[in-house]
C-alpha cells in the first residue's frame, strides 16, 4: 500500500507540510496552542526544530486538553 507522502512530489509536499504547520501556528491549533518545554518557544510559534513538534509539546497538549469523563450511570439513576 503506498503513503500519500509516496505520490506527491517533495516539493510539494513540503510546501504542504509548511502550510499546514503555519496554519495550525497562526490559529494556536493543536500542539501549537501550548508553550514548548523542550525548546522553551512560546505559544503560537514553530518549534526550533523544523518541520517537527516536539514530543514533549504534543504531551502538554493532550494533558491539558483530555476530556473530563462524567459517570453516565449516577446521572440517569435520578
Amino acid at each position: 500500500m503506498n503513503s500519500a507522502p509516496a505520490l506527491i512530489s517533495g516539493s510539494v509536499f513540503d510546501a504542504a507540510m509548511d502550510i499546514a504547520y503555519e496554519t495550525h501556528r497562526q490559529f494556536r491549533h493543536g500542539a501549537f496552542a501550548e508553550a514548548c518545554p523542550t525548546c522553551h518557544v512560546p505559544a503560537g510559534e514553530l518549534c526550533l526544530a523544523r518541520r517537527s513538534v516536539h514530543a514533549a509539546r504534543r504531551r502538554a497538549h493532550r494533558a491539558r486538553s483530555e476530556p473530563t469523563t462524567v459517570p453516565l450511570m449516577p446521572a440517569l439513576g435520578r
